[in-house]
Protein backbone atom coordinates (compact mmCIF):
# COMPACT_ATOMS: atom_id res chain seq x y z
CA UNK A 1 0.00 0.00 0.00
CA UNK A 2 2.85 2.67 0.79
CA UNK A 3 5.50 3.36 -0.53
CA UNK A 4 9.09 4.91 0.32
CA UNK A 5 9.00 7.71 -1.72
CA UNK A 6 8.30 10.83 -0.15
CA UNK A 7 5.15 12.37 0.03
CA UNK A 8 3.95 15.71 -1.95
CA UNK A 9 2.12 18.22 -0.20
CA UNK A 10 -0.94 17.42 -1.79
CA UNK A 11 -0.54 13.81 -0.83
CA UNK A 12 0.30 15.03 3.18
CA UNK A 13 -2.98 16.73 2.65
CA UNK A 14 -5.04 13.41 1.41
CA UNK A 15 -3.20 11.99 3.64
CA UNK A 16 -4.05 13.59 6.93
CA UNK A 17 -7.64 13.48 5.92
CA UNK A 18 -7.61 9.48 5.62
CA UNK A 19 -5.93 9.55 8.96
CA UNK A 20 -8.76 10.97 10.26
CA UNK A 21 -11.57 9.57 8.41
CA UNK A 22 -9.92 5.99 9.08
CA UNK A 23 -10.15 7.10 12.57
CA UNK A 24 -13.90 7.31 12.36
CA UNK A 25 -14.05 3.37 10.85
CA UNK A 26 -16.09 1.74 13.57
CA UNK A 27 -13.33 -1.00 14.51
CA UNK A 28 -11.70 1.98 15.15
CA UNK A 29 -14.05 3.28 17.44
CA UNK A 30 -15.67 5.57 15.14
CA UNK A 31 -18.91 7.51 17.08
CA UNK A 32 -21.78 7.99 14.81
CA UNK A 33 -23.15 10.11 17.23
CA UNK A 34 -20.83 12.88 17.28
CA UNK A 35 -19.03 12.08 13.93
CA UNK A 36 -20.40 12.59 10.25
CA UNK A 37 -17.89 9.88 8.75
CA UNK A 38 -18.64 7.97 11.51
CA UNK A 39 -22.15 8.14 11.00
CA UNK A 40 -21.95 7.17 7.13
CA UNK A 41 -19.51 4.25 7.95
CA UNK A 42 -22.00 3.17 10.61
CA UNK A 43 -24.69 3.06 7.96
CA UNK A 44 -23.45 1.22 5.41
CA UNK A 45 -22.12 1.37 2.01
CA UNK A 46 -25.51 2.32 0.48
CA UNK A 47 -25.18 5.41 3.00
CA UNK A 48 -21.78 6.80 1.35
CA UNK A 49 -22.01 5.40 -2.19
CA UNK A 50 -25.48 7.18 -2.33
CA UNK A 51 -23.70 10.64 -1.54
CA UNK A 52 -20.96 9.87 -3.90
CA UNK A 53 -23.60 9.52 -6.60
CA UNK A 54 -25.14 12.56 -5.27
CA UNK A 55 -21.73 14.55 -5.22
CA UNK A 56 -20.82 13.61 -8.48
CA UNK A 57 -24.23 15.20 -10.00
CA UNK A 58 -23.25 18.37 -8.18
CA UNK A 59 -19.76 18.35 -9.48
CA UNK A 60 -21.98 17.64 -13.24
CA UNK A 61 -24.20 20.82 -12.56
CA UNK A 62 -21.75 22.80 -10.95
CA UNK A 63 -19.91 22.69 -14.33
CA UNK A 64 -22.45 23.12 -16.80
CA UNK A 65 -23.69 26.34 -14.60
CA UNK A 66 -19.70 27.35 -14.67
CA UNK A 67 -20.35 27.29 -18.64
CA UNK A 68 -23.86 29.80 -18.59
CA UNK A 69 -21.64 32.20 -16.18
CA UNK A 70 -22.39 30.37 -13.05
CA UNK A 71 -19.88 30.96 -9.95
CA UNK A 72 -16.89 28.42 -11.22
CA UNK A 73 -15.24 28.19 -7.68
CA UNK A 74 -18.34 25.62 -6.87
CA UNK A 75 -16.65 22.88 -9.38
CA UNK A 76 -13.61 23.05 -6.93
CA UNK A 77 -16.32 23.13 -4.46
CA UNK A 78 -18.33 20.06 -5.55
CA UNK A 79 -15.68 18.08 -6.42
CA UNK A 80 -13.87 18.54 -3.12
CA UNK A 81 -17.16 17.37 -1.76
CA UNK A 82 -17.05 14.27 -4.61
CA UNK A 83 -13.23 13.47 -3.33
CA UNK A 84 -14.24 13.37 0.80
CA UNK A 85 -17.02 11.08 -0.24
CA UNK A 86 -14.69 9.12 -2.45
CA UNK A 87 -11.80 8.88 0.76
CA UNK A 88 -14.65 7.90 3.10
CA UNK A 89 -15.36 4.60 0.51
CA UNK A 90 -11.90 4.37 0.05
CA UNK A 91 -11.41 3.85 4.17
CA UNK A 92 -14.45 1.50 4.05
CA UNK A 93 -12.72 -0.96 1.94
CA UNK A 94 -9.18 -0.56 2.94
CA UNK A 95 -7.99 1.48 0.68
CA UNK A 96 -6.11 5.20 1.11
CA UNK A 97 -5.18 8.07 -1.75
CA UNK A 98 -1.97 6.75 -1.59
CA UNK A 99 -3.00 3.89 -3.04
CA UNK A 100 -5.51 5.88 -6.23
CA UNK A 101 -1.95 7.94 -6.53
CA UNK A 102 -0.21 4.88 -7.10
CA UNK A 103 -2.58 3.55 -9.78
CA UNK A 104 -2.14 6.82 -11.44
CA UNK A 105 1.47 6.66 -11.48
CA UNK A 106 1.02 3.22 -12.72
CA UNK A 107 -1.05 4.63 -15.94
CA UNK A 108 1.37 7.61 -16.58
CA UNK A 109 2.35 7.69 -20.11
CA UNK A 110 -0.25 5.20 -21.19
CA UNK A 111 -2.66 6.36 -23.30
CA UNK A 112 -5.91 6.30 -22.19
CA UNK A 113 -7.13 4.71 -25.11
CA UNK A 114 -4.61 1.92 -25.31
CA UNK A 115 -5.47 1.86 -21.43
CA UNK A 116 -9.76 1.11 -21.72
CA UNK A 117 -8.94 -0.90 -24.60
CA UNK A 118 -6.39 -3.27 -22.22
CA UNK A 119 -8.91 -3.18 -19.31
CA UNK A 120 -11.62 -4.68 -21.82
CA UNK A 121 -9.71 -7.55 -23.38
CA UNK A 122 -8.93 -8.59 -19.77
CA UNK A 123 -12.70 -8.07 -18.89
CA UNK A 124 -13.40 -10.38 -21.57
CA UNK A 125 -10.89 -13.02 -20.59
CA UNK A 126 -12.24 -13.27 -17.50
CA UNK A 127 -15.36 -13.84 -18.48
CA UNK A 128 -14.35 -16.65 -21.11
CA UNK A 129 -12.28 -18.47 -17.82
Amino acid sequence: MSTDAPQRPMEDALARLATVIESRLPAHGGDPEKSYVARLLHRGPDAFLKKIGEEATEVVMAAKDADHGGERMKIVNEVADLWFHSMVALAHYGFSPRDVVAELERREGTSGIEEKALRKAKDREASND
